[in-house]
């Protein structure tokens, strides 16, 4: 058994005693003395569509597909366990009009807690890419965890989600990261019953061990777009700017493209 797999299982076992604990916290006492848990099974989901065209010259980028969503495993009065999964493909047009090469996946979970307006959380990220129709002979992988600050307000009609992400690797193949700080913020404005604006903005600081002779990495992507709303769940159409760090799995670099597609989510 490698370090690393004995190490995620340490992380994964922490998790749940934490979680645990955080559980048997969020109950209160009733006036003869009961306990009454605030624990709540499984309060809320959240799932996403989208597939968005690259205007990028490049063969092996002309779509990016992403299929995913989070759920809240338990709920615990002012405090939540998250898990989230995400696929992505990434597909070009050089052996077939519609040609995967890439399949990422990102899988990660959270325990928080709200205090002062904030949700503060203590995150597990793990993110691996995988060469789609193609021979891959080594792993891409890391592992990190971290901290997350966030924020949810509503002024009028606009709807406002900001969130910074703070996180060390703690096991890695292949890839030189070492920590990164993500920076993310979202605001919907409401302008009809079902239509509204939205704006999208990330900001990606990465850092790096210098093993492949470049410095620290930046990246971003800016969105805007209209939301369309259902009984069930919203229709978004967008336009973005992203300069991405890594775009391709065995290779280092920045690419930097404009986009247009449309995401599907749960409401």
């Amino acid at each position: 058994m490698t370090h690393s797999v004995r190490f995620t299982q340490r992380v994964i076992v922490t998790l749940a005693l934490l979680l645990c604990a955080r559980a048997a916290a969020g109950q209160t006492s009733t006036d003869d003395g009961h306990r009454e848990s605030k624990v709540e099974l499984l309060p809320r989901s959240a799932f996403h569509l989208s597939a968005e065209h690259l205007s990028d010259e490049d063969i092996m980028f002309v779509w990016d597909t992403n299929f995913g969503g989070e759920l809240d495993v338990i709920g615990y009065g002012n405090g939540r366990a998250t898990f989230v999964a995400n696929y992505q493909a990434i597909l070009g047009d050089e052996f077939r009009h519609f040609d995967p090469n890439q399949g990422n996946y990102i899988l990660a979970g959270s325990g928080s807690v709200q205090t002062h307006g904030l949700e503060v959380a203590g995150v597990f990220y793990h993110q691996s890419r995988h060469l789609a129709d193609r021979a891959n002979s080594v792993a891409v992988a890391w592992n990190m965890m971290g901290g997350r600050v966030q924020r949810t307000a509503t002024v009028g009609r606009t709807n406002l989600d900001t969130r910074v992400d703070v996180r060390g690797v703690v096991a890695k193949a292949f890839v030189d990261y070492t920590w990164e700080t993500e920076a993310a913020v979202r605001s919907d404005v409401q302008i009809r019953p079902a239509i509204g604006l939205l704006f999208n903005g990330t900001l990606r600081f990465l850092g790096v061990d210098g093993t492949q002779d470049r410095g620290n990495q930046t990246g971003f992507r800016a969105e805007a777009g209209v939301r369309f709303a259902g009984r069930a769940g919203a229709m978004e159409l967008f336009l973005a700017a992203e300069r991405r760090i890594d775009p391709y799995p065995l290779e280092f670099g920045t690419a930097s493209w404009v986009t247009v597609g449309f995401r599907l989510v749960s409401r």
